[in-house]
C-alpha cells in the first residue's frame, strides 16, 4: 500500500474500520478472483453481481472505492457509474473494460470516474490505482469536513487522451503537499497547470505567487525571491519582503526554473530543505510555509548531466513531474481551443461572430503549432480582429498558417494521385487529427476499426 494508506490504516487489518472495496461484475469467477486478491492485499471486499445491485448497495452502505466492469447484463457500468456518482460524488469508481469499450470508460472519466483499467488486468496497476483511489477519497472527505469542495478543473481545456491523463494526475497530486515540476514546451500552458494545482489544493485560500526566473538577473532574482534589508544595495531605500514570504501559507510558482544560475540553485535548495531564508543584507532567519511548483521548457535531466543544473535540486523539485503535451499531440483539442478563443476575442473586440468555416478549421488542424497554445491564441485573436463578415475564415489567419494551405495545394496539383493514394492520405490525415485514436478515426471515416487496421497493414502504417 502507499505510505498515505499505511499511515491512515496502520498495519493492514488492524484499524477499527477496514478499507472496503465494492467489486461489481456479472461474471462470478472474475468477482471471486478479484475479491481473493483484494483480501490478500489487506482490504475487505463486497461483491455485486450487476450494475443495479451496485447502485442499491451504495444507497445503503459506505465504501471506500468501487471496482466495476463496463459490460454487464442488466445495467452496464456506464449507467451504474452515473447513478452512483449522483448518490456519492466523492466515491471513487474505477472502471474495468475490454479495449472495445474504452470509449465508454473515457466518457465516464470525463464525468468524474476515478480511472479505468483495460482487460486483461495488470494487477500491479490495479493495486496502485485502488490505493490512489482510497487515498484520494480520504483527502476529499477531509476537505469536505473543513472547507468547501475542491474546485473543478475548468481552466484547462482539452479532451484528448494526453490531456485527460494530465487532468487526472492533477486531481491526484493537487490535494497533497508534494513539490511538483511541470515540464513542457513553451506556450503549452504550464502556468495554467500550476494554477489548477493550487486551486485544487488545501492551500487554495492562501496566496498563489508567480516568479519568472528567466526575466531577472541573478542579483535581482535573489532580492525578488528572498527580499532585502534597507541599504542592502544601491537603491534599497526600505526593507522589502520577498516572494517566499508573500507566498507563506500558499503556493510559490517558479517559472523557467532551468534558467537559474548554480549560485541561485544552492540558495533555492536551502530554502526547500529547511523552509527558512534570510533577506539580502540581513541576518534574521525567517521561517516560511510554502508549497513549491516549478516549471521548465528544458530537459533538466540533460542539464544535470551537463553540469548546468544541480542534481540535488533537481530531485528536490521532481517529487512529482507533470508533462504538458504539445498541441500537435492533442488531436481534437485544437478545435475546442479555437472555439474557446474565438468566443473570448469576439466579445473582447465587440465583433459579431456566427461561426468558423470548415476550411478554416481544417487548416488550423493541419498546422503543426510550433508555438503551441500561445501561438494558437494569438492567431485566433488576429483572425477575429481582421475578420470580414460574421464567420472566421482562413483568409484572416496569419500568413504562416495560410502558407500551409498554399503548399499543400501546390503539391496536390504537381502530381496526379491514384485512388489508393487519396485513401491513404485521408486515413493518415484523420489519424493525425485524432491524435492516433484509431476508434475515433474509423468513426470519422465511416469504416469499422477492423477495416482501418487492415488498411494500415496494407500501407505498412506504423503509429
Amino acid at each position: 500500500m502507499s505510505p498515505a494508506t499505511v499511515a491512515r490504516w496502520g498495519v493492514m487489518g488492524k484499524k477499527d474500520r477496514q478499507t472496503t472495496i465494492l467489486v461489481v461484475d456479472d461474471e462470478q469467477v472474475h468477482r471471486y478472483m478479484l475479491c481473493s486478491m483484494l483480501r490478500e492485499w489487506g482490504w475487505r471486499c463486497v461483491e455485486a453481481d450487476d450494475g443495479d445491485t451496485a447502485v442499491a448497495a451504495v444507497e445503503k452502505h459506505a465504501y471506500d472505492a468501487v471496482l466495476m466492469d463496463v459490460r454487464m447484463a442488466r445495467m452496464d457500468g456506464r449507467e451504474a457509474f452515473f447513478r452512483i456518482h449522483a448518490l456519492q460524488p466523492s466515491l471513487p469508481v474505477v472502471i474495468m473494460t475490454a479495449y472495445s469499450s474504452v470509449d465508454d470508460a473515457v466518457e465516464a472519466i470525463r464525468h468524474g470516474a476515478h480511472d479505468y483499467l483495460t482487460k486483461p488486468l495488470d494487477f500491479d496497476r490495479l493495486r496502485l490505482t485502488l490505493e490512489r483511489a482510497v487515498d484520494h477519497r480520504q483527502v476529499v472527505e477531509q476537505q469536505r469536513g473543513s472547507e468547501e469542495a475542491v474546485p473543478l478543473l475548468t481552466s484547462i481545456i482539452g479532451s484528448s487522451p494526453p490531456m485527460l491523463e494530465l487532468l487526472e494526475m492533477i486531481r491526484y497530486v493537487a490535494p497533497t503537499e508534494a513539490t511538483v515540476l511541470i515540464a513542457g514546451e513553451s506556450g503549452t500552458g504550464k502556468e495554467l497547470v500550476a494554477e489548477a494545482l493550487h486551486q485544487n489544493s488545501l492551500r487554495r485560500n492562501g496566496p498563489f505567487v508567480r516568479v519568472n526566473c528567466a526575466a531577472l538577473a541573478e542579483t535581482l532574482l535573489e532580492s525578488e525571491l528572498f527580499g532585502h534589508e534597507k541599504g542592502a544595495f544601491t537603491g534599497a531605500d526600505r526593507r522589502r519582503e520577498g516572494r517566499f514570504v508573500q507566498a507563506d501559507g500558499g503556493t510559490l510558482f517558479l517559472d523557467e526554473i532551468g534558467e537559474t544560475t548554480q549560485a541561485m540553485q544552492v540558495k533555492l535548495l536551502r530554502v526547500l530543505q529547511e523552509q527558512e531564508l534570510q533577506r539580502v543584507g540581513g541576518e534574521e532567519t525567517i521561517s516560511v510555509d510554502v508549497r513549491i511548483i516549478a516549471a521548465t521548457n528544458r530537459n533538466l535531466e540533460e542539464e544535470v548531466r551537463r553540469g548546468s543544473f544541480r542534481e540535488d535540486l533537481y530531485y528536490r523539485l521532481n517529487v512529482v513531474m507533470l508533462t504538458v503535451p504539445p498541441l500537435r499531440e492533442r488531436g481534437d483539442d485544437v478545435e475546442l481551443l479555437v472555439r474557446h478563443f474565438a468566443a473570448i476575442f469576439a466579445q473582447k473586440n465587440r465583433r459579431r461572430m456566427e461561426g468558423i468555416t470548415p476550411e478554416c478549421l481544417a487548416l488550423l488542424r493541419r498546422y503543426s503549432w510550433p508555438g503551441n497554445v500561445r501561438e494558437l491564441e494569438n492567431a485566433i485573436e488576429r483572425g477575429i480582429i481582421l475578420m470580414r463578415g460574421e464567420q472566421l475564415t482562413e483568409k484572416s489567419l496569419p500568413l504562416t498558417i495560410q502558407k500551409i494551405r498554399d503548399e499543400q495545394e501546390a503539391a496536390a496539383s504537381a502530381r496526379p494521385q491514384s485512388l489508393s493514394d487519396v485513401e491513404k492520405e485521408m486515413i493518415f490525415q484523420t489519424l493525425d487529427e485524432t491524435g492516433g485514436n484509431k476508434s475515433e478515426a474509423a468513426r470519422r471515416l465511416g469504416i469499422t476499426r477492423k477495416t482501418l487496421q487492415n488498411k494500415l497493414h496494407k500501407y505498412d502504417g506504423e503509429l
